[in-house]
């Protein structure tokens, strides 16, 4: 559906750099990073706001690298929505239409199914100016959907909308994906990207660093950046070794974890999901691996349950949730098992 082949683009002293992706039709995908990252910059572009200084994008096998914006039906809403603050709600989802070759009957006819669709009709004589954040990213929506864009772009459609209303915002978007519409979606926030995507891309410094399902990207993030989007704050450097066909790692406080593949560096790092972790006051067996004592240093509330610090020699983050912590409670200075599968243990290479 979407192509990007070795994309690059210079903006002062900042560059896209050899961007190339192929995203299939029916996709969400949501490009995250820092701000500064370049997420926007390819949006516009993805758009043919801005053009780029080498490679090319294609559209439905169409190269429409030198295309101009209003050919290439591609939607883009932008971070700060762009509403006509002069304009009524109706005036502001019919603008696309009223300066083409549209009569009034078929551009009302088509502002009221777009509004019927994104629950807007009560706001169509409003002024926008007194709208919330939450309606004005719908009528921001509503006048790039009128289009019939093939693909639509969203910068940051979170940022401005209030948290009671995110929602309702993501319901609507999985419900136009649901239907069919690409749909690319930049935002700093990896929560958005759980809840949405079926694509993920990491952007870094104006490059993708690592791209696949949600699942892949933050179950196996390539390094220490991705990792850190993905909520993962158990990171410990490691030099690896084997020991009568068991491959290890031992951390620089002599703390041996160990693993289940056999391909590593000789030194690196090794990642732990904070809820791959599981957590008892009760010793496990003597053979059981990856098995360490530690104390309970700290706990703090999260949006899901608990999240523990434990001191075990190196120190762990560990999640539980509110359940566990009710029916097995325990207190800061607790002694505490902790206990997870080798396979838990991601390897990676350096300490980036």
């Amino acid at each position: 559906m979407l192509k990007l082949d070795k994309v690059c683009r210079k903006l002062g002293s900042f560059r896209l750099a050899d961007i190339t992706l192929d995203i299939p039709a029916g996709t969400y995908y949501v490009l995250l990073g820092r701000s500064g990252a370049g997420k926007t910059q390819l949006l516009e572009l993805i758009a043919g706001l801005t053009r780029t200084d080498s490679g090319a994008i294609w559209l439905d096998g169409v190269n429409i690298t030198q295309e101009s914006i209003q050919k290439r039906r591609i939607g883009l809403v932008f971070q700060d929505y762009a509403i006509f603050p002069n304009m009524s709600v109706f005036a502001n989802i019919a603008y696309s239409l009223t300066s083409g070759r549209y009569d009034r009957t078929a551009v009302k006819e088509r502002v009221i199914s777009v509004a019927r669709e994104l629950n807007i009709m009560h706001l169509l004589d409003r002024d926008t100016r007194h709208l919330s954040g939450g309606e004005k990213q719908r009528v921001a929506l509503a006048r790039t959907l009128i289009t019939s864009p093939k693909l639509l772009l969203l910068d940051e459609p979170m940022s401005s909308v209030d948290a009671s209303l995110k929602d309702d915002i993501r319901r609507l978007l999985r419900r136009l994906n649901r239907q069919g519409l690409t749909i690319i979606h930049v935002t700093h926030d990896y929560r958005e990207a759980v809840s949405l995507a079926s694509r993920v891309g990491v952007m870094h410094n104006g490059k993708i660093i690592q791209e696949g399902t949600p699942d892949k990207v933050f179950r196996k993030p390539v390094n220490r950046f991705v990792a850190r989007y993905a909520g993962i704050r158990n990171f410990f450097r490691v030099r690896f070794t084997e020991n009568n066909g068991e491959y290890l790692a031992v951390s620089s406080k002599n703390i041996t974890f160990s693993l289940s593949e056999d391909s590593f560096p000789d030194e690196g790092m090794i990642i732990l999901r904070s809820d791959d972790i599981e957590i008892s006051t009760v010793s496990p067996p003597a053979v059981k691996k990856n098995a360490f004592r530690g104390i309970v240093t700290e706990i703090l509330p999260t949006e899901s349950g608990y999240e523990l610090t434990v001191d075990a020699g190196e120190v762990f983050y560990v999640d539980i949730s509110a359940d566990m912590y009710k029916n097995h409670p325990v207190t800061e200075q607790s002694e505490v098992w902790l206990n997870f599968a080798a396979e838990a243990l991601v390897v990676l290479q350096g300490t980036g």
